[in-house]
């Protein structure tokens, strides 16, 4: 490296301009899944493709940079015009994506024909800014020479890159996107960006460009020799440590609820372990004799962190004594989460970190281009983590589990550990090495790690059932039911349990989804029959989400429906899920006006042309992340638009496990979309327990006297016994759930926050709530403003006065 004092003074400033391009390239992360995710939907093969594209650009950029830009070139002034492009591309995406979103709408067919099409949109959106980004550490590297002080400048510019990607990540997560938008949140990014940009142009100007870069054009790029080793080794590094998150944020969401800001506590833990742990390797790297035992012996110790996290997981953490009720303080409870997560995450991914400095030390020579080096360590790194992203959601935990997924994490640290240490113990020449420890007494220390290895992945015990039952709430029960089975698929965690009085429940992702209490048969049947009669002739339906197919399974009784389209995000539900409650959902799966579209119901709404009669929902709580995208107006407009004329929509509004302004949200909502919009109320013991929303692109008119017509022929008597099943004797006691209308809760939703694609609001909102149960108070407020609905019905004077009289609401112009 020059001796300039001008670069050596400047040296220390350059990892606070990584702390800025960090911090802007997680906003940036955040923001673009979920605006991509809004357009391609959130299946787990479309985030796979997302994640692909967004690692392979960056991966590409460290690539192709060494090999496009001389090292002639000024290192900081490459690196700020990079920074510049990169905020420039967050305007386009942020500005661009709607239009090509329409663009993809109107190209894309549904289903999983469109995989190609989303990967192409993928590489529209993302590929340019990505590659802006992976390029920025090859760039920068070229100030230093590729010597073991060099490298370890470079270990430290890495974890000041994961320092600021650790505030990104809290900060969009915890306040730019909670209080804001993703505007807001672009907007932020792209500041960040031009100071970086502009800090690294005025740093260009007043030191003069490295001696090194012109000495490194002239000299060949000669491979170092075992250099491969070193790529192949990190790159099974970054395979273990991508598929690592993709298992533990499976299963550590399981513990603390799936909200957004469970994973950005998550995903902020394991970023700060790869930061400190990227320091301390950086620290290794310039002290270190011999690197590459170095970085094999950090792979030969994950075993033991991997075992560490796995026991945290399923034999510990579930089972400390937190009860989430005890507090309605969110940032509260935020700290025990933080806490759990850094107890079980931080020892492994120190070690992931420190194994990227190692690497670069490892692959190093003096007389190297050091943005070629750390280009392709990069890239190895980062091709290794695609496969391993993608392989462990889509392959590896569906047909292995999570337990036998940590068994193959081991497994790979294992084989990268001896991959890089066992050619270290020979020379050249094939003799043993006569650096270090004999050769015998080497190999002996490594025989023994690989036993405590393998005894290790044995000792990795599955997920307990109760904890993907009952999630977060696990300690606070002292028995647990029966669990009948359990299952881990491509998208979600799922059991079924049973109680000692028969009733059945549907767990998924830590939560009870449905069952056969009578609470929520009375809510999933409501969601199907009231849908049906108010609509008086249906003959399509779209379901969103299967559940236990209760819901679905209301319109198997309607002999005039021709055709029950389901959409379902995860394909293990309804086969494993489905045939334990085949008495409730009148057994739908053996009904042949079925089809099932396994994919997200957006992602289905937006490129299908098909209308349907009746669109509606199985539950899905708005705290949980991704599902806010089906509470957004605009997803609500797209709903109403495919509704054939006087279609229904009916959607679930949950009143436990939230607070007033996330069911403010939810309704708020749904009226702008539906203006004459209806909700409906299934009570528990005269208590709020849940609503329905129903809504129609016309003003609604239920008229009762066709209904009751309807249900005293002879052929739709089942449909009679499916009501009265669930407590429903009438249409009195089906109507009479009423419980307001836009007009009447005006006053109550006048602060109302509208949940949009563009904010996502309603997530943020829920996820604040999701251990709070204000569900009394809150349908107390409702039920306080309804007036009786005159207008809404078409029926008889007596039977209105006796609807009246059941809702205990005077009619207009009656005493």
């Amino acid at each position: 490296m020059s001796n300039s004092r001008a670069e050596q003074r400047f040296l220390p400033v350059l990892p606070l301009l990584f702390v800025g391009s960090g911090c802007a390239a997680l906003i940036y992360e955040i923001v673009w899944f979920q605006l991509v995710e809004l357009v391609i939907g959130s299946s787990a093969i479309s985030l796979g493709v997302l994640l692909g594209t967004f690692m392979g650009g960056m991966c590409l950029g460290s690539l192709l940079l060494p090999r496009f830009i001389s090292p002639r070139e000024h290192p900081l002034r490459i690196y700020a015009l990079l920074e510049l492009g990169v905020g420039v591309c967050g305007l386009l995406v942020l500005w661009g994506l709607p239009v090509l979103g329409d663009v993809y709408a109107s190209i894309a067919s549904p289903g999983t024909f469109s995989i190609v099409l989303r990967a192409i949109f993928c590489a529209i959106c993302l590929l340019v800014p990505t590659l802006l980004m992976g390029a920025t550490l090859p760039a920068i590297a070229r100030w230093v020479e590729a010597t073991p002080t060099g490298v370890s400048w470079l270990g430290y510019f890495y974890g000041s890159n994961i320092a600021g990607a650790v505030f990104g990540c809290l900060v969009a997560g915890f306040y730019l996107l909670r209080v804001y938008d993703m505007s807001v949140a672009t907007y932020v990014a792209v500041g960040v960006n031009v100071v970086v940009a502009a800090s690294g142009l005025f740093l260009a100007s007043r030191s003069p460009r490295p001696d090194v870069a012109g000495e490194a054009t002239a000299a060949p790029d000669v491979p170092v020799p075992g250099a491969r080793r070193v790529y192949i080794t990190i790159a099974l590094s970054g395979m273990a440590a991508l598929g690592a998150e993709v298992v533990w944020t499976r299963l550590m969401s399981l513990m603390l609820g799936a909200t957004v800001y469970t994973f950005s506590l998550i995903l902020a833990v394991m970023l700060i372990g790869l930061g400190l742990g990227s320091s301390a390797g950086a620290y290794i790297a310039r002290i270190a004799r011999r690197p590459r035992v170095a970085l094999g012996w950090c792979q030969l110790l994950l075993p033991v962190a991997i075992g560490w996290t796995a026991y945290m997981i399923a034999r510990s953490l579930p089972y400390w004594p937190v009860n989430p009720t005890l507090t309605h303080s969110p940032w509260i409870y935020f700290q025990f989460d933080l806490m759990r997560c850094i107890f079980a995450l931080l020892p492994a991914t120190l070690l992931w970190g420190a194994a990227f400095p190692l690497a670069i030390a490892a692959a190093a020579s003096p007389e190297q281009d050091a943005g070629r080096l750390v280009g392709r360590v990069y890239a190895a790194n980062t091709i290794g983590g695609i496969v391993g992203a993608v392989g462990f959601s889509v392959i590896a935990i569906p047909v292995v589990g999570t337990q036998n997924s940590q068994r193959l994490l081991i497994l790979l640290a294992i084989v990268a550990g001896l991959f890089m240490l066992i050619p270290e113990l020979f020379d050249r020449h094939g003799k043993p090495a006569n650096e270090g420890l004999p050769v015998g007494l080497r190999g002996l220390g490594l025989g023994i790690s690989v036993v405590v290895a393998a005894l290790l992945a044995v000792s990795v015990r599955a997920v307990p059932p109760g904890l993907i039952g009952y999630g977060r709430f696990l300690a606070t029960y002292s028995t647990l039911p029966d669990f009948v089975f359990t299952g881990e698929g491509m998208n979600s965690s799922i059991a079924v349990s049973e109680e000692a009085g028969g009733y059945r429940n549907f767990h998924v992702a830590g939560k009870i989804e449905a069952s056969s209490e009578p609470q929520d048969m009375r809510l999933q049947r409501m969601l199907g029959h009231i849908s049906a009669l108010v609509q008086g002739d249906p003959k399509s339906v779209l379901v969103v989400g299967f559940g236990a197919g209760v819901t679905a399974g209301t319109f198997v009784l309607y002999p005039g429906i021709k055709r029950i389209v389901i959409c379902e995000l995860e394909p293990l539900i309804p086969k494993s899920v489905g045939p334990y409650f085949s008495k409730e959902n009148y057994d739908i799966l053996h009904d042949p006006r079925v089809q099932f579209v396994y994919d997200d119901a957006r992602d289905f709404i937006r490129t299908t042309k098909e209308k349907f009669d009746i669109i509606t929902s199985d539950p899905i709580h708005p705290w949980v992340r991704g599902a806010a995208t089906l509470y957004t107006d605009e997803y609500l407009t797209l709903a109403r638009q495919h509704l054939n004329p006087g279609g229904v929509m009916t959607e679930w509004v949950p009143l436990y496990e939230s607070h007033a302004d996330a069911v403010k949200s939810e309704i708020a909502t749904f009226m702008d979309a539906f203006p004459g919009g209806t909700i409906w109320a299934n009570n528990e013991d005269d208590h709020g327990y849940d609503l329905v929303a129903l809504g129609q692109p016309e003003p609604s008119h239920i008229n009762v006297t066709a209904i009751q017509a309807k249900l005293s022929e002879p052929a739709n008597a089942p449909i009679v016994q499916s009501l009265q099943d669930v407590g429903i004797g009438s249409l009195l006691d089906l109507f009479g759930s009423y419980a307001g209308n836009k007009t009447d809760l005006a006053p109550w939703l006048a602060n109302a926050q509208i949940n949009r694609d563009r904010n996502l609001r309603l997530q943020y909102i829920a996820g604040l709530a999701n251990n709070v149960y204000e569900n009394g108070e809150i349908y107390q407020q409702v039920a306080a403003l309804r007036t009786f609905p005159e207008s809404l019905f078409v029926a008889s004077d007596d039977w209105k006065n006796a609807l009246s009289n059941y809702l205990k609401l005077p009619r207009a112009g009656t005493p």
